[in-house]
């Protein structure tokens, strides 16, 4: 079977800052970081794009997910404009996850195009924003692109990139079997990307890690592969996840996945059985199917005074 090609793969991102500045225009742009609990990174991803403030970037966002540490002071001292969830969005009440957060991003950020930046990278470099911009200011087909990269593991040995197991166990398998015009996306469940306004709030949001995969199918299912490019940032080293973890992420992938795709899921939470001193416990972890609506949907709503709706599109 022929894969269908997306809309730009750049392996070797050449742009100088000036011509980005020129395809820029009058154009806005945001940068939003979510985070939780990142107090250890926050501030250095933020310094990371600071330096893009009033050139390239205008906005720098950190939308906090309800952190228990100093992640907002952190933030705000690295010169970050900061929100807390309820601050973000406080007609609605919040939930928890990652999918909220950048829903709620929306609600506050003003950019003509978005730029998500995980906070828990390690080393987060100066040139992963304008590497995910640089498509989308010169291809106006281009609705979203996804940063690539190479992962290391925590303790890795040189050159090797084990990182990124629920995308390569889970996710790619499923996109290529399910969707092949999406199976050379070589990061879909990447945290760094960037998308134009115009399509984000255009779309619902999915809960929790299911955000991500459900971005790169609605992109797909309104504009088509050809409206997705990639764009290869280096490399990517953050905070690595036990596979317990990983489980429970991946969990809400495939229910994410499969409703995009108009597939039932059982809707059966992930029960997990761990090592607990000479025998084992069962956890439960609790799975939404919930998806936030489209926030243009929702900003009229607001407008009018109405927020109470149908529970199915998650406001209410």
């Amino acid at each position: 079977m022929t894969v269908s090609s997306l809309g730009a793969t750049v392996f070797h991102p050449t742009w100088s800052p000036d011509e980005l500045l020129e395809h820029k225009g009058d154009r806005t742009i945001s940068v939003v970081l979510p985070a939780l609990n990142e107090q250890d990174t926050v501030a250095r991803v933020v310094a990371s794009v600071r330096g893009l403030l009033g050139s390239l970037v205008d906005e720098l966002i950190v939308v906090d997910s309800g952190s228990t540490d100093h992640t907002v002071a952190a933030a705000r001292a690295a010169g970050a404009t900061v929100y807390t969830r309820e601050q973000a969005l406080p007609a609605v009440d919040p939930r928890p996850g990652k999918g909220e957060v950048l829903w709620r991003s929306l609600a506050v950020s003003t950019g003509d195009l978005i730029v998500f930046v995980d906070s828990d990278l390690t080393t987060p470099s100066p040139l992963f924003v304008p590497s995910l911009l640089a498509p989308l200011l010169f291809d106006p087909e281009l609705h979203l692109v996804k940063g690539f990269y190479r992962r290391p593991l925590s303790g890795a040995r040189p050159g090797d990139f084990g990182g990124g197991r629920v995308t390569e166990l889970l996710a790619r398998p499923l996109l290529t079997a399910l969707v092949p015009d999406l199976a050379d996306l070589i990061q879909p469940l990447g945290g760094e990307y960037a998308a134009t306004r115009e399509f984000l709030t255009a779309i619902p949001f999915a809960p929790g890690y299911g955000v991500e995969i459900g971005i790169v199918l609605d992109a797909w299912k309104r504009h088509g592969a050809r409206a997705i490019g990639q764009v290869d940032l280096g490399l990517r080293t953050h905070r690595n996840r036990p596979t317990h973890e990983l489980a429970v992420m991946s969990r809400q992938v495939v229910a994410t996945l499969l409703g995009r795709m108009n597939i039932s899921d059982s809707e059966v939470p992930l029960r997990q059985f761990l090592p607990h001193g000479p025998g084992w416990r069962s956890v439960e972890t609790p799975l939404s199917l919930l998806d936030r609506p489209p926030m243009a949907t929702l900003i009229d709503l607001l407008t009018t005074g109405d927020v109470t709706v149908a529970p199915e599109i998650g406001v209410g």
